[in-house]
């Protein structure tokens, strides 16, 4: 048994922050921003956009494109780290938005590698027969915990959500290749929201100020570990299942940063029109870029059947990791 994409579906904010915007109070410029990063905009929740309700519109047009009915769904994970509720899950909340009743749910928290982790988790779960059909969900609201003032954060990321479903066929699966490194988790971090250890005194008193809890990143760690990591995890996926190079159609890299998908393709000694981006219009959306990212290459009809895809995710943790999907 295998687990199949057979629907795509993916949300972003209507609200559209371009580099200018930001350059309106951070010091920054168009120009800086894109050659360093290749983002040209991002997408902004407003009103009342979370990442609940991103999660909620994304897996619906994922059903729609399927073409199944809510009731045949018996799997449900969100990836994310930005969720607008510590309890309920954002994957029970889903649930509960779309009628899912038979649904088993819960949110997976591995930053940008997410998606790639929740593919895999499902794959697991379709492959023993625990689980038919399984609804993937990355949705994230990064704004949210962003430091507007740090140039080095605030012109990377966006909000929105992208989710596939995922349904047992006949047929044997691919094995991924994932690999994790905690101890050097430093170079990507993010306090919870809802850490309450330093907001009492040691008479547990209330302290006077609530931290000021932002993701803090070194990028060039982040950078040097991408350009290592990724090739390397690429390379062991296509040998664990015997496929060369050539037998890739496109490879789904998380959509980070331009130059590192650029270096990644070099390094590969592949065509960089085999690696398509998005980042520009959407920044770095996390867990979602896969999978919006995926959507937008089936809707515009660039994925056939048959295709041989790689998704290649990488982030904090540090986490990495890459699986081939047959389109």
């Amino acid at each position: 048994m295998k687990g199949k994409i057979c629907g795509t579906g993916a949300y972003v904010p209507g609200n559209r922050m371009d580099n200018h915007q930001i350059a309106a109070f951070v010091e920054t410029s168009d120009e800086w921003i894109k050659e360093r990063t290749g983002v040209e905009a991002r997408r902004i929740a407003s009103g009342e956009e979370t990442t609940v309700s991103m999660a909620c519109a994304a897996g619906r047009r994922a059903i729609d494109d399927a073409g199944i009915s809510v009731g045949e769904i018996d799997l449900i994970i969100v990836s994310t780290t930005s969720s607008n509720l510590i309890l309920p899950c954002t994957a029970c909340e889903v649930q509960r938005e779309l009628g899912a009743e038979q649904a088993t749910c819960f949110d997976l928290s591995a930053a940008c590698t997410g998606f790639l982790l929740a593919y895999n988790t499902a794959l697991a779960y379709i492959n023993c027969g625990v689980y038919h059909t399984a609804l993937l969900i990355g949705s994230e609201c990064l704004s949210n915990l962003m430091d507007w003032k740090d140039r080095g954060t605030c012109i990377l990321f966006g909000d929105g959500a992208g989710a596939v479903v995922l349904k047992g066929t006949e047929g044997e699966m691919y094995l991924p290749s994932t690999r994790s490194e905690g101890a050097k988790g430093a170079a990507l971090t993010c306090k919870s929201r809802h850490d309450w250890s330093n907001l009492h005194d040691e008479s547990g008193a209330a302290a006077m100020q609530d931290p000021d809890h932002r993701i803090g990143m070194d990028g060039q760690a982040v950078f040097r570990f991408a350009l290592k990591r990724v090739p390397e995890v690429i390379g062991e996926v296509l040998q664990e299942n015997q496929l060369r190079k050539e037998d890739i159609t496109l490879y789904i890299l998380h959509q980070a940063n331009k130059r590192i998908v650029e270096a990644v393709a070099k390094r590969l000694e592949e065509p960089i029109e085999k690696f398509p981006m998005n980042m520009q219009e959407y920044g770095n959306t996390s867990s979602a870029s896969i999978p919006i990212l995926l959507d937008e290459l089936n809707r515009s009809g660039r994925l056939h059947e048959g295709d041989k895809l790689v998704l290649a995710g990488f982030g904090a943790g540090l986490t990495w990791g890459a699986a081939v999907v047959e389109w």
